[in-house]
């Protein structure tokens, strides 16, 4: 129970400065690809692991390390929308995933935590790999924070400035490939969009400040964490599920607020 409070907590801080982001620049979609993308990494590591679960992170995280570039790549390169890349890409490597994990005959039971969450299942060693990986998107978020804010706000800007738009791009797209891998067994595959976009949301509606922002969605995903963590102990839910439902209320009560106060966010850096 304290490795998954604790891993509830990291996992709702990385996710929602990242998803500030995600949030800022009409990602969604694309975080929810990436988040389907990673399964047939997870159903190949599990064959050919014969079913060893620790090193099942290594190939959630290039998997979608892969996948992410390879939608930038489709998307700038291609004659066709981005998410129409997105899309491609997201029902083929889905496709492949349920097909891989199809063959496993006890699949339901070994895999179904990572389309749900099984946060009670974190080890001390998953700990620290949650806590490594998301440091390092941390650091590498507050270290390119001013180029990150100009390439959300005006990509114009940015290109007018000199600053290198394609390796900021793929950057980005890279740490939210690390933190789609690093939250997997927390939410799961199926609800690791509602942590990158909720509390940020949540956040958009209650400050115009970027970086208030940023707090106050490390803050609503931590919250959501420790109550929904709570919640599915006594209740006898999924962890994941109550998680993602305790984030989604916060954002119905900001959404209220907003809306009886009047006016709209408009963020500011």
């Amino acid at each position: 129970m304290v490795r998954g409070m604790i891993a509830a907590v990291l996992v709702g801080i990385v996710c929602a400065v990242v998803g500030t982001y995600v949030v800022l620049r009409g990602m969604a979609f694309f975080g929810d690809a990436l988040a389907h993308t990673m399964l047939p990494g997870i159903a190949l590591g599990y064959l050919i692991s014969g079913g060893a679960r620790d090193i099942l992170f290594w190939w959630a995280l290039g998997t979608a390390i892969v996948a992410a570039l390879g939608i930038g790549a489709i998307s700038k390169n291609a004659e066709i929308r981005e998410d129409t890349a997105i899309g491609i890409i997201f029902a083929g490597m889905f496709a492949l995933g349920i097909a891989l994990i199809s063959t496993v005959r006890s699949y339901a039971v070994d895999l179904s935590h990572f389309l749900f969450g099984d946060v009670l299942s974190v080890s001390t060693r998953s700990l620290w790999l949650i806590l490594t990986f998301g440091g390092i998107v941390l650091l590498t978020v507050f270290a390119f924070y001013k180029e990150f804010m100009t390439l959300s706000f005006d990509p114009i800007l940015a290109v007018t400035l000199r600053l290198p738009v394609g390796m900021l791009n793929n950057l980005l797209l890279a740490l939210i490939a690390v933190t789609v891998a690093v939250s997997l067994q927390t939410v799961g595959v199926a609800l690791m969009v509602a942590m990158l976009v909720t509390p940020a949301a949540t956040a958009y509606l209650l400050t115009n400040r970027l970086f208030t922002m940023m707090l106050l969605a490390a803050l609503i995903a931590s919250l959501s964490g420790v109550i929904g963590l709570y919640l599915s102990f006594y209740l006898n839910v999924a962890s994941g599920a109550a998680i993602v439902l305790t984030a989604t209320v916060f954002f119905i009560l900001a959404f209220g607020w907003r809306k009886a106060r009047g006016g709209n966010a408009i963020i500011r850096g």
